[in-house]
This record gives C-alpha cells, structure tokens and sequence, in this order.
C-alpha cells in the first residue's frame, strides 16, 4: 500500500487522515508546519449547514451531516441555520432556494422568526431555517478526528513540511498555503475576519446561526458570548490577516439593530483569517499531478464539508472509487468552462 503524507493538519487534513485509516491504510502520515487546527480551521465562524445553492454542495453537507450528528454536544449542536429576508425580493429568492434545497431532502422550512428571543423581526418578510443545522468548535472537532486517527495507527507530524518526507502520494489540504506546493492551483487567499462579543446576559441556549440573507450579516451563541460576522464589501486579497476596525463597528451596529439584547455587549476579541477562494467558490478535490491529490479552495466551506470530503478522498485513494460524485470538482473545469458559481458564500 502506497506511504500517503497528508499536507495540512486542518479539518480537511484531518478528516481524510482519518478516513484513510478506517479504510485500512497503514501508512499514513498528517503532517503540518504548525499544529493541529493552527491555519483557517481554528479561526472559523464554527458552522454547519445543508442550505447550498447548488445540488453537489448539498450533497456533500448531506454527508457530512452524518458525522456531526454522531459527535454532538459539545463538540456539535444542533441549534440551526435561520435565514432571514428583509425585501420582498429576498423572500422570494430565499422560498425558491429553499424548494430547490427541499427537492434534494433537505429538512428546510417556512418559519416564524419570532420564536427566537430577542430577535427583532419588524422588518424581515419572511424566514427559513433547518434545524438539523448548527454550530460547532472546529478546533476541537478536529483534535478529535486527529486523535481517532492517531488510536487507529496515523503517524502525526507537527512542526513538519509535508514535503520533507518519503511518500508516494502527497496529499495538499493547506487552504490558502496550498498553493506553496501546487502553485497552478487557481486559489487565492481572501482575508476575512470574526469578533466575539460578551457577556450577553440569558443568551438563549438554542439560539440558531442567524444570517441576514441581503446583507450576509451573521452571527451565533458561543457560550455567553456572541460570534459575529459578514461578507465585506470590499474583498481583501491578500495573506495578511488584519482585522479593520471599521468593520468591526459596524457589525456591532447591525448586531444592536437585530439582536437588541447585544447592543451594549463589549468586545471580547476580533480575529482574521484567509479563505481559499476558488473562481466558483467550490473547492478542487482530484489528482493534480503524478503522485499529487489535491483538496483545496473550499471558500469558507472547509470545516462544514470535512466529514464528506475526507470520505470521500479515503476512498478515491485507495480504491479509485467514490461514495459521492466528484465530478463537478475537478480542476479541470476550469479548463472547459464548467463552473457552477455558489450563491451561499457567507
């Protein structure tokens, strides 16, 4: 059986670590020039949701689902996904995203924002929400997807370039450092940025991730605090991870606006990371070249999608077969023009 050294000890790496090894493989190395959840993964908003845009984005959440499910609580709770309309327009993209998400199986509903405490809802013209959705700790869902490879005999490299080592297959999960080894991959890095405020007192437990659909304005309980974030309005395209402060008063002014209870709540901290951005915002899941696998560019969607993902590449490595259909993720569509852009890019 070929020596598979997996680049990248985020949630991707992990995942496919540790589908490897309970599809039998033997020799597997995770190797990472940091530690375990140090790049994108421990700096991630924290969510899961099934509510894509496109049918294989849908398909992999579906799968993915699966495994958060088996973790819950803590490491994962099922709190929800609660998209919000403010326009009539908005409400109607939103009811037709959702019968599309509806077609492929997806729990997705009609509801009533009111049965969120504190929310305030005089200016949304409709709401839909999977409760099946929720929130997670990516740090910690990784460690533990780490440590059950470890028990099943993955070799755990930190503070290792991947590239340093004896393998026959080299696997890039780096996101946005991917492409260091593979520099003809078409991802770029996009710096965007998260702020934590608290306390917030009686934060209800099961408050959903609740995102504003226009303006992509989100945010979700972690403990008593809330995590806030959005699509900025100007893309930063760069390695450097700089929060701005800017926006960061910003957020908190639409925080007050829709969550009240939050309004006067202090800053705990604010933090930046890169996406690895695709054109398409779909990530590149294949062989790139000889020896060379890529699983890259998941545009903000890596942790959701790690649980399918790493199944999925488990299987294709060591059995050329798939449980999912990779097609649509191949690098090659660039090539030929098949690209399916996702709408939901948060």
């Amino acid at each position: 059986m070929a020596r598979i050294v997996i680049a990248g000890a985020g949630a991707v790496g992990a995942s496919i670590a540790y589908h490897l090894a309970l599809l039998g493989a033997r020799d597997v190395v995770l190797a990472d020039r940091e530690q375990i959840a140090s790049g994108a993964t421990g700096k991630a908003m924290g969510g899961f949701r099934q509510q894509f845009s496109t049918e294989p984005e849908v398909r992999l959440a579906q799968e993915s689902a699966k495994l958060f499910r088996e973790l819950g609580p803590p490491l994962f709770e099922a709190v929800g996904y609660m998209f919000l309309a403010t326009s009539d327009d908005g409400w109607n993209r939103l009811r037709e995203r959702a019968a599309t998400q509806q077609s492929l199986g997806v729990p997705v509903d009609e509801v009533d924002p009111s049965r969120v405490r504190g929310l305030r809802i005089d200016d949304v013209a409709g709401a839909v929400a999977c409760w099946e959705d929720g929130v997670a700790e990516p740090t910690a869902v990784t460690a533990e997807l780490v440590r059950r490879a470890a028990d099943l005999g993955v070799e755990v490299r930190e503070q290792t370039d991947a590239r340093d080592l004896p393998r026959e297959v080299l696997v890039v999960a780096c996101g946005a450092g991917s492409t260091e080894l593979v520099p003809e991959l078409p991802v770029r890095p996009l710096c965007r940025q998260l702020v934590d405020v608290g306390p917030v007192a009686d934060l209800p437990d099961d408050l959903p991730m609740t995102i504003e659909d226009e303006t992509t304005f989100h945010f979700r309980r972690r403990g008593e605090t809330v995590r806030l974030a959005m699509t900025e309005p100007v893309p930063r395209w760069t390695r450097d991870e700089v929060v701005d402060d800017e926006l960061v008063a910003d957020w908190r002014v639409r925080l007050a606006h829709r969550y009240p209870p939050a309004a006067s709540a202090p800053i705990v901290r604010a933090w930046a990371g890169l996406y690895d951005m695709t054109p398409d915002a779909h990530p590149i899941i294949g062989w790139v070249d000889d020896g060379v696998y890529a699983a890259c560019g998941f545009s903000g969607h890596g942790f959701m999608q790690s649980p399918a993902v790493g199944s999925a590449v488990a299987h294709e490595l060591l059995h050329g077969t798939t449980p999912l259909d990779l097609t649509p993720y191949r690098l090659d569509r660039f090539a030929g023009g098949a690209i399916f852009p996702e709408q939901t890019v948060l």
